[in-house]
C-alpha cells in the first residue's frame, strides 16, 4: 500500500511543471514591473540630475564651494538612495528631507548668516566691486583725451567697445571685461567695424539704446587706475581717469585732489582718520553687532520693545477675541432648537471665503478718515482717524482681524462640539447639572482637547501677521524718534519688511536679525505651549 507521505508519479511532474509556469509568471510579471519603475525612476533622477549638475556649474564659477559641496553631496545621495536596494524608508523620506533642507533649514541658516553682515545699502557687493564702483564713479574726462574710433558691437544681447586706439590697435571690452587685443577685425580705413561674432549697431540702433551705451565704462585694463573709456555719440571714445587712485599694497583709497587717505578699517568701507567712509562699501562680517546694536541702541531699543509688546497683545488678542466669537456663535447654531441654522452658518462663514489681504484693503478704504463709509454713512462725517491715530489704528485691526478670523474658529469649534458624544451631556443633566456646568465641567475641556493645537498655531499665523498690517494700515503711523523705519501700528515682521525694503538705507543684516530674534520667540512659544497642551490628553 502507498503512503500518505509518497508522492503519486503521475501527478509529481503535472505538479511541477505547474509550479515551474506560475513561478515563471511571476518572474515575467515582476520584470516588467521592475523595468518600468526602473525607467521611471531613470528618467526622473536624469532631470534632478541635469539639473543639480547646471547648479553646480554655476556654483563652481561663483566659486560658492560651501554650496558647491552641499548639493554635491545632497545629489549622490539621492542617486545612492534611489539606485541601491535596501533603503526603502529613505525612498519616501528623501524628497521631504531635501524640501526641508531647501526651504527651511537653508532659508534659516542664511537668515542667520546674514544677520552677522553688515550687508544692506552701500554694503551689498564684494570689495573688488566696491572699488571698481568708487573709481569709476569718481571719473572726469581727461583734458585733451586721444580720440579713440569706437564702433558699438552686440553679442547675446550684450553691449560691447570695439576700438581702434591713437596707435591702430584693435580691442574690445565692456563693463565687465577691460579692453583685450583682438586681430581679426574687419577695418575700414583706419578704424575697426566688425568683429567675427559681434553685431556691429548702425546708427539707429544707437539712437535707440542711446541711455544704455552712454552709460557703459569699459576699463583700459585691469588695474582701474589706468582709466577708462566712455562715449557721447556712439562713434568716438575718450579717456576717463578718476580722482580717487586705489593702492592694492597699502590697501588704500587716495583722492588726488585733496590728499586725503582711505584705509580698510574692516568695516566694510574705505574710511579716513576722521572717520569719513567713501560709499558704496563691501559685505562683510561683523559678529554679533546688529543684536548688539537692537538691544543697545536706544533709538532702536525703545522701538523694538513697543513693537514686541504690540506683537504679542495683537497675537493674544486676536486669538483670545476670535476664539470667543467663534465659539459662542458655535454654541448658539449648535442648539437643535434654532430654526434657520444652515442659512445663518452659511452667513456668518462668508468673511472667510474672501481672501484675506482683500478684506483688509476693503476695510482700509471703509475706515478712511476723509471719505470712508464708516465716517460718511455711520457717524454722520465725523473725522475719526481710524487708521492715523496710533491707538484707533491699534483698536481697528483688531477690529478688522476679528471680522477676518472668527469664521475659522467658529467651523473648528462647530466641528469639536459635534464631535462631544450626548451620552456624557445627557448624563450631567441627569446628575443635576446646569447647562453652564455642563458647559464649563463637560464640553469646554473636551473643546481644548482638540482646539488647543489650533490655537497655537493660530497664534504663531498672528504673531507674523503681515499681510493685515500692511494692507491696513502699513504700519502708520511713523514713529519719528526711532532711527529705523517703523510705525506705531507695525508688528515685529512689518518692521522687518520695512527695515529690509523700505526707505534709502535698507539694512538687510540688521532686519535679519530680527527676523532670528521673532524665530526664537515663535519656537520657544511653540514648544512650551505643545508641552502644557499634553495636561489635556488626559481628558479623554
Amino acid at each position: 500500500m502507498q503512503t500518505s507521505t509518497e508522492k503519486s508519479p503521475e501527478t509529481t511532474p503535472q505538479v511541477a511543471e505547474s509550479k515551474r509556469q506560475k513561478r515563471a509568471a511571476r518572474i515575467a510579471d515582476h520584470a516588467s514591473g521592475s523595468i518600468t519603475a526602473l525607467l521611471i525612476k531613470i528618467g526622473m533622477l536624469a532631470v534632478v540630475d541635469a539639473i543639480a549638475v547646471y547648479g553646480l556649474f554655476v556654483l563652481f564659477l561663483r566659486q560658492d564651494w560651501v554650496i558647491f559641496a552641499v548639493v554635491l553631496l545632497v545629489t549622490i545621495a539621492i542617486n545612492v538612495i534611489y539606485f541601491k536596494r535596501g533603503l526603502l524608508p529613505l525612498k519616501y523620506l528623501a524628497p521631504g528631507l531635501v524640501f526641508l533642507l531647501i526651504f527651511q533649514i537653508f532659508v534659516i541658516g542664511y537668515t542667520a548668516y546674514i544677520s552677522f553682515t553688515n550687508y544692506g545699502t552701500g554694503h551689498n557687493s564684494t570689495k573688488e566691486d566696491a572699488v571698481s564702483s568708487l573709481i569709476q564713479s569718481a571719473q572726469y574726462r581727461v583734458p585733451d583725451s586721444p580720440t579713440y574710433g569706437l564702433t558699438v558691437v552686440e553679442q547675446l544681447g550684450a553691449f560691447s567697445f570695439l576700438v581702434t586706439d591713437p596707435d591702430g590697435d584693435v580691442l574690445i571690452g565692456n563693463t565687465e571685461t577691460p579692453l583685450t587685443e583682438v586681430s581679426d577685425a574687419e577695418m575700414s580705413g583706419d578704424k575697426a567695424v566688425s568683429l567675427p561674432g559681434y553685431t556691429s549697431l548702425n546708427f539707429m540702433d544707437i539712437v535707440t539704446n542711446q541711455d544704455a551705451i552712454a552709460a557703459m565704462t569699459v576699463q583700459i585694463s585691469d588695474d582701474p587706475n589706468d582709466g577708462a573709456l566712455r562715449t557721447p555719440d556712439g562713434s568716438s571714445a575718450y579717456l576717463y581717469l578718476s580722482t580717487l587712485a586705489y593702492d592694492e599694497a597699502a590697501d588704500t583709497m587716495t583722492n588726488t585732489e585733496t590728499g586725503v587717505v582711505y584705509s580698510d578699517t574692516g568695516n566694510g568701507a574705505f574710511t579716513s582718520e576722521d572717520g569719513e567712509e567713501l560709499l558704496p562699501g563691501w559685505s562683510v562680517v561683523i559678529g554679533a553687532e546688529n543684536y548688539l546694536t537692537a538691544f543697545t541702541d536706544q533709538s532702536i531699543r525703545g522701538p523694538l520693545i513697543a513693537v514686541t509688546t504690540w506683537t504679542f497683545l495683537f497675537a493674544i488678542l486676536s486669538v483670545a477675541t476670535t476664539f470667543m466669537l467663534g465659539l459662542f456663535l458655535a454654541v448658539v447654531f449648535n442648539d437643535m432648537r434654532m430654526r434657520g441654522r444652515k442659512f445663518y452658518r452659511v452667513l456668518m462663514i462668508l468673511p472667510y471665503a474672501f481672501p484675506g489681504f482683500l478684506g483688509a484693503l476693503v476695510w482700509a478704504g471703509m475706515l478712511n478718515k476723509d471719505f470712508g463709509f464708516v465716517n460718511l454713512a455711520l457717524l454722520g462725517g465725523a473725522e475719526i482717524p481710524w487708521l492715523t491715530n496710533e491707538w484707533l489704528a491699534k483698536f481697528s485691526i483688531l477690529f478688522v482681524n476679528l471680522w477676518l478670523g472668527f469664521p475659522y474658529m467658529f467651523l473648528v469649534c462647530t466641528g469639536a462640539l459635534q464631535s462631544i458624544p450626548d451620552e456624557l451631556q445627557e448624563a450631567a443633566k441627569m446628575d443635576g447639572a446646569s447647562p453652564w456646568q455642563v458647559f464649563r465641567r463637560i464640553k469646554f475641556p473636551l473643546l481644548l482637547v482638540s482646539v488647543a493645537p489650533l490655537l497655537i498655531s493660530s497664534f504663531a499665523f498672528n504673531f507674523n501677521n503681515f499681510n493685515l498690517i500692511y494692507m491696513l494700515t502699513n504700519g502708520g503711523p511713523r514713529d519719528a524718534s526711532a532711527s529705523i523705519n517703523v510705525g506705531g501700528s507695525d508688528i515685529l515682521i512689518s518692521m522687518v519688511y520695512k527695515v529690509a525694503f523700505v526707505g534709502a538705507n535698507r539694512d538687510y543684516g540688521l532686519a535679519s536679525a530680527f527676523s532670528i530674534i521673532i524665530f526664537v520667540i515663535v519656537a520657544i512659544i511653540a514648544i512650551v505651549s505643545f508641552r502644557r497642551t499634553k495636561a489635556l490628553e488626559d481628558l479623554n
